[in-house]
């Protein structure tokens, strides 16, 4: 059985080399989508065999259908580029080929390393994400942020982690905050999605205190208070802007 990798890509050479290096002896086919890099992925993402496809962004949901679409392999592993495939996940993939399994969605355990740290509290281990299927088993929504796999399919599950470079700097998170925080407004104005000064003040609060001290986020350390503090200024920032969007009438698509 075939394994494609399908992946989608925006200036990710500070990351995208130790992703591939882990698919090494696992993937048959790399296809990357790409929506204007204007760094070296393109370079490394060819030096690793991968074949290279250009798309204008279509958001999350989309985007990642256009990488499915274009793979030839009987089953998809769809990662990003700051996701590292584990010894033992590349060993199980490899197992889940040879025995050509019944089963056709797998979800996956995920690991967060955030500023270089694997972190082990605060909501941030233990995260299952439907990422490997069969080519037909089904397809990513077209949200523009926090997209899901839908499927009919029985999901089933891998304890073998991939570990998820969430953030490398703190000021590579905060590129990626301004980003995320306005396709987050946006997916909410689509929907008709009303903001209100209780989400922008309290949400952030209730956040903090469920990741820092409910979940236990104070026992990873300083990256631990940073990524529970940056966390709950996400909810506030998301919400502020869905409120600028309505008050200044200034939704883009």
């Amino acid at each position: 059985m075939k394994l494609s990798v399908a992946m989608i890509t925006l200036n990710e050479e500070r990351i995208l080399e130790k992703t591939l290096k882990s698919l090494e002896g696992v993937a048959d086919e790399i296809v990357i989508v790409d929506s204007g890099s204007t760094d070296k992925t393109e370079e490394i993402a060819k030096k690793y065999g991968a074949r290279f496809i250009n798309q204008k962004w279509l958001g999350y949901g989309k985007q990642r259908n256009v990488a499915i679409e274009n793979a030839t392999g009987d089953w998809v592993l769809n990662i990003d580029a700051d996701e590292e495939i584990s010894p033992k996940l590349a060993n199980k993939l490899k197992e889940i080929k040879e025995n050509e399994s019944e089963k056709e969605v797998f979800e996956i355990n995920f690991s967060s390393v955030c500023f270089g740290k694997k972190l082990k509290h605060g909501g941030w281990s233990n995260q299952y994400h439907i990422r490997l299927f069969r080519k037909d088993a089904g397809r990513f929504n077209t949200n523009e942020v926090h997209e899901e796999f839908l499927t009919d399919k029985k999901v089933y599950r891998l304890k073998e982690e991939i570990y998820h470079h969430s953030y490398i700097t703190l000021e590579e998170y905060f590129t990626k905050f301004n980003r995320y925080t306005t396709e987050g407004a946006k997916e909410y104005y689509r929907r008709g999605k009303k903001p209100s000064n209780f989400q922008i003040i309290f949400n952030p609060i209730f956040k903090f205190i469920r990741m820092y001290i409910i979940r236990l986020g104070f026992l990873d350390g300083i990256e631990g208070l940073m990524i529970a503090s940056t966390s709950a200024m996400y909810s506030m920032v998301k919400y502020f802007k869905l409120r600028e969007m309505y008050k200044n009438n200034s939704y883009k698509k």
